[in-house]
């Protein structure tokens, strides 16, 4: 072979070595790693837009948004900004959730999804075979022991030999003067997340000291109820000597809590009602919601946007320089937000050679003090709450404070 040929198959032999040395080497170029490049991490999220019955968590999109784009403007993770894809919308259906998933992963390449927003979770195998770091709102069971899921203030609907949150049974108890002698109902919709919620709230009560009367994941979850007297009658008739229980607590998205407490309030109940959902001043600028939710208490595990603590006033000036403006803030900004801020703290302790073993090393041993929802810590987010939360009470038009934020001990799941 002639020197310039034998030269030039050298050289090609060469390089096909250090290619193959590269990629066996699991990250140290920047196209070995799905979604890493030498100065971008490409982040994708899923979260419910539109839904049949018009709620909308539109605005988890936006509080992610706000996160990375102060992670960016700070200079990035460990010298590489956050190529933020936006949210892909499920509309809250299975299988648009796992289409969603499939698309981040293998069209679009992410190397992480965050946030993940919905009632449902197709998409949680997929995401956990395919090992893509997921950080969302981990009220389904499949944020609790997925080994690269993560629920931003916990896994809030554990398996047995998890332990549950008690800031709402807690928090209700300190409303109505203790738990002693105190009658529930609870009431959800008929899917997954409304049986979990179910099961675990009907535990969380009873081991609170309440009375549990009623406790039915019911309702239509995909057919707003036009009548809601079949529910207020039973819920009505659930308390001690089949009277009214103490407390309604509603596991369900506003559009049914407007009309369940607008049925309750016409049937004459005069007890105290619940729910985990309404806390967005957006929601007052019809007077028929405003006057469907006055005097609810509203179930908060972040800390409530009238506390004016640093992480709360970063939070504020966050979302008003992604909004470019001024803007009502609600819980699902706070979703997005604190979602995004999770997985930055993984990712910042996982260093320069990020590859997903090293986000989930880094994510074995987290913990950090002082945000949003409190103590963090991994991997028993995996397995429990943070057990953070606080009540907020709708009066006249204005949210105020009933029940400050602080920590709960949870108890054993079974």
């Amino acid at each position: 072979m002639p020197r310039p040929l034998r030269v030039i198959a050298a050289s090609f032999a060469l390089l096909l070595v250090t290619a193959c040395n590269s990629a066996s080497t699991g990250g140290s170029t920047p196209s070995s790693v799905r979604g890493v490049t030498a100065d971008t991490i490409k982040v994708g999220g899923i979260v419910s837009m539109t839904t049949a019955s018009g709620y909308s968590k539109k605005d988890t999109d936006l509080g992610a948004r706000a996160r990375y784009d102060r992670a960016n403007a700070e200079g990035g993770i460990n010298g590489r900004k956050i190529d933020y894809l936006g949210a892909e919308d499920d509309g809250q259906d299975p299988a648009r959730n796992l289409a969603a998933a499939r698309k981040l992963v293998q069209q679009d390449k992410v190397f992480a999804v965050s946030p993940m927003s919905s009632v449902t979770f197709a998409g949680a195998d997929f995401l956990d075979a395919q090992k893509v770091p997921t950080v969302g709102w981990g009220t389904l069971p499949s944020f609790c022991g997925p080994a690269h899921l993560y629920g931003f203030n916990g896994c809030l609907v554990p398996t047995p030999g998890g332990t549950l949150n008690q800031t709402w049974p807690e928090g209700l108890a300190s409303v109505l003067g203790g738990s002693r002698g105190k009658s529930v109902a609870l009431i959800a919709g008929d899917n997954d997340a409304g049986k979990f919620g179910i099961r675990t709230f009907t535990q969380g009560f009873k081991a609170a000291g309440f009375q549990v009367g009623y406790a039915k994941a019911v309702v239509p979850a995909t057919s707003m109820p036009s009548d809601w007297s079949a529910y207020t009658k039973e819920i009505l008739r659930s308390g001690p000597g089949g009277g009214a229980p103490d407390a309604v607590v509603s596991v369900m998205q506003t559009p049914y809590n407007i009309g369940l407490f607008t049925a309750l309030k016409r049937s004459g109940y005069k007890g105290v009602i619940t729910d985990p959902t309404d806390y967005d001043p957006g929601l007052l600028a019809k007077d028929a919601t405003k006057q469907a939710l006055d005097g609810v208490h509203v179930l908060l595990q972040f800390q409530p946007f009238e506390s004016d603590g640093p992480a709360m006033r970063q939070f504020k000036e966050d979302i008003r320089k992604a909004a470019g403006e001024s803007v009502p803030l609600n819980m699902h900004m706070v979703t997005g937000y604190m979602s995004a801020d999770l997985f930055l703290s993984v990712a910042a302790k996982a260093g320069k050679d990020l590859t997903v073993e090293s986000f989930q090393k880094a994510a074995s041993g987290f913990s950090d003090t002082g945000t949003l929802v409190g103590d963090r810590a991994l991997p028993k987010g995996q397995k429990e709450s943070f057990g953070c939360g606080a009540l907020v009470r709708l009066k006249n038009g204005r949210y105020e404070v009933a029940v400050p934020f602080r920590c709960y001990p949870p108890i054993p799941f079974g």
